[in-house]
């Protein structure tokens, strides 16, 4: 029982230093993250003093910069100025004598006096944020409401709030409010570019005219609007080599199965439940049916997130839209689906990562939220080599979507087929803007160059053909 196991601890390792010596070949274990930016391939003691220098000194900065974010918090910058100045009309007034500076340093504290007034109090202020839909397509837009009321005995003054959305801010000013009163306005979220935009939370904001000094209060809410990518309709996906109980039985032949092939003479080991007996009675020697094997389909669409692979922003774009497209479509019709996109290697790591993200292909509805967050990356694998990673984490594989940009060429297409198992079905899905769709077949590899978006529609009605 050992000799199997140790035949296959050898071929295992034969195979990982087969994939490592031809990684080497290609050059896909090169690295473009932080480190080889700044050490280069190095790998000495003083290579890592300097990595280590640069994270210690990113570590002081964020700290510094939390440190100060705390200490701006209440007073301004310009209320820092306006102190700062008052400190030194009173130093340079009392030290030379000149009253008219005296004068204008006691002017500037009552103003820093009366400006933190205004923060006395409490806020009693309930603010609720609602978005009714939280998932929208690209080029949409989103409405939002927010509901201020007043649970107190007493007249509230107005208020004025602030909702974060995305880079930008929404401002209301809301009026006196009388007990039990209550305010509600509605504002709109613009959604041009898939992404994640986080809505909240919603703060009310208590300053001074001026600007010196202010004081938020914040609540937790906060909802992330997905902007999903624009899909479109595509014709049912055609399996690979292996079919479902619903297509065409494989050419793989088993002993038990539905599709009933053909008979053959009885080997040693056979089972006796797979003896026909008509037959055998008629022949005079035991005869076993045979049957075609029928296997779910599983469908695998990679999408490859390495900046490398695209020429702009528009041919990324219209890859996660594809990659999209490609996986709703295989979900609705009940089909194994895995999405795939490549994954990138830290900033201060000293080799290249070969791993690979998963999205969740549970619904369109999931997989869409998280196709919404996806973005290029410097050290994010490339086609080949997400190819790779997903052929040996993933099995049973019978139709692969290999999705890229207009960058990549055709000795890369090929070389990420060549990692699958043979018979496979590769279809590599080229998105390039506004060039003439076309399809191509070589061997078990196909290539669909897209200009537009509906341009897939045509092209795989075409490729199922």
């Amino acid at each position: 029982m050992a000799q199997p196991s140790d035949v296959r601890g050898v071929t295992a390792q034969q195979k990982t230093s087969n994939l490592t010596r031809a990684a080497a070949n290609t050059g896909s274990t090169e690295l473009n993250n932080a480190r080889t930016r700044l050490v280069g391939t190095r790998q000495g003691a003083l290579a890592d003093a300097v990595i280590t220098t640069v994270r210690v000194s990113r570590a002081v900065r964020e700290v510094s910069e939390r440190w100060w974010a705390a200490a701006t918090s209440v007073v301004t910058w310009l209320g820092w100025a306006v102190a700062l100045a008052v400190i030194a009309a009173f130093a340079i007034g009392y030290g030379l004598g000149w009253q008219e500076l005296v004068a204008g340093a006691w002017a500037g504290t009552i103003v820093v006096i009366a400006a933190a007034l205004f923060l006395i109090g409490r806020t009693t202020h309930e603010a609720t944020l609602s978005l009714p839909v939280n998932r929208i397509v690209a080029g949409e837009s989103a409405v939002g409401q927010l509901d201020v009321a007043n649970p107190s005995r007493r007249l509230l003054p107005g208020a004025r709030l602030e909702v974060p959305v995305g880079g930008g801010l929404a401002d209301f000013q809301v009026p006196a409010l009388p007990a039990g009163g209550s305010y509600e306005d509605v504002f709109t979220v613009p959604a041009l570019h898939r992404g994640v935009i986080p809505v909240g939370p919603v703060r009310v904001v208590r300053a001074d005219p001026l600007g010196l000094v202010r004081r938020e209060r914040e609540w937790d809410e906060r909802i992330d609007l997905f902007v999903h990518p624009r899909t479109i309709s595509v014709p049912s996906l055609s399996t690979g080599f292996v079919r479902d109980l619903e297509g065409n039985p494989t050419r793989d032949l088993t002993a038990n199965d539905v599709s009933f092939h053909a008979l053959r003479e009885y080997m040693p080991g056979d089972e006796r439940r797979s003896i026909h007996w008509k037959s055998t009675a008629k022949t005079g020697q035991f005869m076993v049916r045979q049957f075609e094997e029928t296997r779910r389909s599983h469908l695998m669409v990679a999408l490859s997130l390495s900046a490398a692979d695209y020429v702009g922003e528009e041919d990324f774009e219209m890859a996660v839209s594809v990659a999209g497209s490609l996986g709703v479509r295989a979900i609705r019709d009940a089909r194994t689906v895995s999405v795939v996109a490549s994954e990138s290697t830290p900033e201060f790591a000293k080799r290249k990562v070969f791993a690979m993200r998963t999205l969740a292909a549970i619904s369109p509805t999931r997989l869409l939220d998280d196709l919404s967050s996806v973005d290029r990356s410097a050290t994010a694998l490339g086609l080949s080599d997400l190819a790779r990673v997903a052929a040996d984490s993933i099995a049973g594989i019978s139709l692969a979507f290999l999705v890229c940009g207009a960058a990549v060429t055709p000795a890369t297409l090929r070389q990420a087929s060549r990692h699958f198992p043979a018979g496979v079905e590769v279809i590599a899905v080229v998105c390039d803007p506004e060039i003439v769709p076309s399809f191509r077949t070589a061997g078990e590899l196909s290539v669909l160059t897209i200009g537009f978006l509906e341009d897939l529609q045509q092209a795989m009605a075409r490729a199922a053909a």
